[in-house]
């Protein structure tokens, strides 16, 4: 058996090692296509790669911004929410203070109603406790004359004189009123 080597010599070209004419002619198709697209695919390629950059570099910077305006945007309605909630509780304790003077001056008014009329029923009662004792002491006068006459045994028609009597029956009975009390209070 003969080495392999002789083998494939014998047999004509080495499937592994090209011919010259084909290494020179591959080198040179590959020269013109790297040339060619070193010329005109690769500056298109690295434009649009620039571009691309760009505009993610630009969205993230726009987003960037967008996210600060928002947290700006969000501290300040945070602000104000807080502005309100102060501005919230002071009217509601100016409520509550408007609503306690009200209550008070309808209390101090109520107050001073009642006496106006505790006043004025008191002077009605008066009035009125005047008015009995003037129609009790001429009913008293009339049933003293009337007794008086009864008793004595003579008539007291005459005005003047029954007036006397009723006067001095009342004023006795005063007196023993008077001296009841004082009896009682020793």
């Amino acid at each position: 058996m003969a080495p392999i080597s002789v083998i494939a010599a014998e047999d004509g070209p080495s499937p592994l090692m090209p011919h010259t004419s084909e290494l020179i002619v591959g080198l040179v198709a590959f020269a013109l296509l790297f040339f060619f697209l070193r010329a005109k695919v690769f500056p298109i390629f690295e434009r649009t790669y620039a571009e691309r950059a760009a505009s993610i570099e630009g969205g993230a910077k726009r987003a960037e911004e967008a996210q600060a305006e928002a947290q700006a945007l969000l501290e300040q309605y945070r602000a104000q929410l807080a502005d309100a909630r102060s501005e919230a509780a002071r009217i509601r304790e100016d409520a509550k203070q408007q609503g306690a003077t009200i209550i008070a001056q309808a209390r101090d008014e109520a107050e001073a109603e009642a006496k106006r009329v505790a006043t004025r029923a008191e002077a009605q009662l008066q009035a009125e406790r005047e008015q009995v004792l003037r129609e009790l002491r001429g009913e008293v006068g009339t049933l003293a004359t009337t007794l008086a006459g009864k008793v004595v045994g003579e008539s007291l028609d005459d005005d003047e004189r029954s007036r006397r009597v009723v006067e001095r029956f009342l004023a006795d009975l005063e007196s023993a009123d008077a001296a009841t009390l004082a009896g009682k209070d020793s």
